[in-house]
């Protein structure tokens, strides 16, 4: 019997969502049926599906809010993969202060706070609810980093303080990528911080194929066991000065997936969509 399932996308005049034909093409080949749709388009009937699938909601970060308050409207009548709580929890990166996993060091400022953080080599600063780099500046200079904290702060924003690693620069970032629980493949991400903000989606295709250590397998299960029932994860590490793996990012709500840089890579992402349903 076929099924069908929203592919959730946003209003893109630019394309930049290179994943959703190989996406629906591998659902098709599971027996799902695939629909494209904006997730604030309001014709759209969301009880008509077995399942709506978060992807590509790049535009989120601006209507946050709005954008919770139809996850959860969609949950009450059908099955919403991520789920709604799953997607509150991670577009809001202070989930990285609950999580029981070693994660980069961290600083926060919060509305009303003082700006207060070690010295550091380098400032890498952003606010908690981003995507794309987007607000984010690296800098060696603290005055710098400290008024780009204070100025998030008093947005009423709040900002986190990391160290920028230099074996970002060599290593790159280690990114695995789960579907229905089960590893698919991982991909050295390049540096896309260069201390502008990009573009929904854009510096996201940039990678290559890599078989991650055991250190970072156990590690992103780890973080995975945190946050069981999720249909897709992409797990971001990279390793501190010291070698030990650290989080830096749990991509939950609208990864890019790098399904064309492994073969099987969109096919697993439709066979634990079609055993989810």
């Amino acid at each position: 019997m076929s099924v069908s399932a929203a592919y959730v996308t946003f209003a893109d005049p630019d394309g930049v969502d290179d994943e959703q034909e190989a996406a629906l093409a591998a659902w098709a080949g599971a027996g799902v049926t695939g629909h494209v749709v904006r997730w604030d388009d309001p014709e759209v009937d969301w009880a008509a599906f077995d399942a709506v699938v978060v992807r590509s909601v790049w535009d989120y970060v601006d209507r946050r809010a709005e954008f919770l308050d139809w996850a959860r409207r969609v949950e009450s009548i059908t099955r919403l993969l991520n789920p709604a709580a799953v997607l509150e929890r991670n577009t809001d990166k202070t989930y990285l202060r609950d999580l029981k996993a070693p994660a980069i060091p961290t600083y926060w400022v919060g509305p009303g706070e003082a700006v207060d953080f070690p010295v550091l080599d380098e400032y890498v600063v952003k606010p908690t609810v981003s995507a794309g780099a987007r607000d984010t500046i690296r800098t060696g200079d603290r005055q710098e980093a400290e008024a780009h904290a204070a100025r998030l702060a008093a947005e009423g924003r709040t900002a986190m303080i990391q160290p920028y690693l230099d074996m970002v620069e060599t290593e790159g970032e280690t990114s695995l990528l789960y579907f229905g629980g089960r590893f698919s493949h991982a991909i050295r991400r390049n540096p896309m911080l260069a201390g502008t903000a990009t573009a929904p989606g854009e510096g996201n295709g940039h990678g290559e194929l890599r078989t991650p250590d055991p250190d970072q397998v156990a590690l992103a299960e780890q973080v995975l066991a945190e946050f069981p029932g999720v249909l897709y994860a992409r797990v971001d590490l990279v390793r501190l000065p010291d070698g030990s793996p650290v989080l830096i990012e749990l991509e939950l709500t609208e990864p890019y997936l790098f399904l064309r840089y492994a073969p099987d890579a969109a096919a697993n992402l439709a066979r634990a969509l079609a055993e989810a349903l």
